[in-house]
């Protein structure tokens, strides 16, 4: 019973994750556009991810001002 609790609690931490950065990225998209166009286009992710890594910390801040 404890492997397939872990295994529960394993697949909804991926979901989660995983939610919040297809989000995020869809956020990403709709502000910036400009970012997103240029690293597909360079095929350089390094821009995207400093982008989406603000995007994520900006959420986090209103969440612990909400808080």
């Amino acid at each position: 019973m404890g492997l397939a609790r872990v295994s529960v609690s394993l697949f909804a931490t991926i979901g989660i994750i995983s939610t919040i950065l297809a989000g995020a990225t869809i956020w990403l998209l709709l502000t910036d556009p400009v970012t997103v166009a240029d690293a597909v286009s360079q095929g350089n992710v390094s821009p995207l991810v400093s982008e989406l890594a603000s995007a994520l910390l900006a959420a986090f801040r209103g969440l612990l001002k909400y808080l």
